[in-house]
């Protein structure tokens, strides 16, 4: 079953799957958080020495359940727009890097040179624009990554318009269904001058990103903004 085949991401199987399993981890992570924070307040009220559990747990707790709500579930929203709007693309050897791509705006955690969709022989780069669970691609991504982890990631699965937003992925080991989903930003300091001339978007485009989480007239100059 070949992903590309299908006319959006979503309408693959696996990639349903994958996307659902995500969100399972993501509830069962929120509950067990909360579960074991009630666990230990009842404990506390019979055996006062678990309070030296309790409290810093509480801390750390409060922390992961921000990161649950604010990080984790909205990330999961942005990829299914993404993946319910684009088509699944595999390619091989895309080039990245951790280091600091030029005339990016804004914060990124790692860079992707993806095909320009009117112009197959130019590339455009798309950031990794968040933290969130990006320790694995780092690993894989870094300039001193083993072999056999940089092989990982040598065929990707890609869904988006890189004039504007896109989601990448890795396969499995069987290559059947994509894994560690990532959203990627458009964050190019000429972007919003160039989208709709030199790079050839028209309004149907822009249309379908919207759809998919890009707003074309506030996130560059947001991003801008957080870089000052």
């Amino acid at each position: 079953m070949n992903p590309a085949d299908h006319p959006t991401a979503w309408e693959h199987p696996p990639t349903r799957h994958a996307w659902n399993l995500l969100m399972a981890r993501n509830v069962a992570g929120l509950v067990a958080w909360v579960g074991i924070w009630i666990a230990l307040l009842a404990l506390t009220r019979e055996t006062r020495w678990l309070l030296w559990i309790f409290i810093p747990y509480s801390v750390y707790a409060s922390w992961r359940l921000f990161v649950q709500l604010f990080g984790y579930f909205p990330s999961a929203m942005r990829e299914l727009r993404i993946l319910r709007t684009y088509p699944w693309q595999v390619l091989q050897g895309v080039p990245r890097g951790l280091d600091r791509y030029p005339e990016i705006v804004g914060s990124q955690f790692g860079w992707f040179e993806f095909p320009h969709p009117a112009d197959r022989s130019q590339n455009l780069p798309l950031v990794v624009s968040n933290h969130l669970r990006v320790g694995w691609w780092h690993r894989r991504m870094g300039p001193r990554a083993k072999p056999q982890l940089k092989a990982q990631i040598e065929t990707l699965w890609f869904a988006g318009d890189p004039r504007m937003i896109g989601l990448v992925a890795a396969p499995s080991p069987d290559g059947r269904s994509p894994r560690r989903f990532k959203v990627l930003a458009q964050r190019l300091a000429n972007a919003p001058h160039v989208l709709t001339t030199e790079w050839g978007t028209t309004p149907e485009d822009v249309e379908r990103g919207r759809r998919a989480g890009f707003s074309p007239d506030t996130a560059p100059q947001a991003a801008k903004g957080k870089a000052l």
